[in-house]
């Protein structure tokens, strides 16, 4: 839910190379059904997409602060795709 450059900035402190979301207006929140209306923001959520635009894997809430799961989810996909290309 933040702008598009504290996303920047952010992804450029902890040196990722893919874009981040910048959901400021709240919609894909609410399309995902994570908007806590009442408190006007987004529950902690990280989605893992593959290439086709699938989500793989959710963390919700405090699974959503470690990344290890979405790591693991990210591994097991690349993997995936090694074995297919075989």
């Amino acid at each position: 839910m933040d702008s598009s450059p504290a996303n920047n900035a952010f992804a450029k402190q902890i040196g990722v190379t893919f874009p981040l979301l910048s959901d400021f207006n709240r919609t894909v929140s609410r399309e995902y059904g994570i908007l806590n209306t009442q408190h006007g923001f987004a529950n902690r959520t990280t989605f893992v997409v593959n290439k086709e635009g699938v989500i793989t894997h959710i963390d919700k809430d405090r699974e959503a602060l470690d990344p290890t799961g979405a790591h693991e989810a990210c591994s097991l996909m690349a993997h995936r795709e090694a074995e297919k290309k075989k």
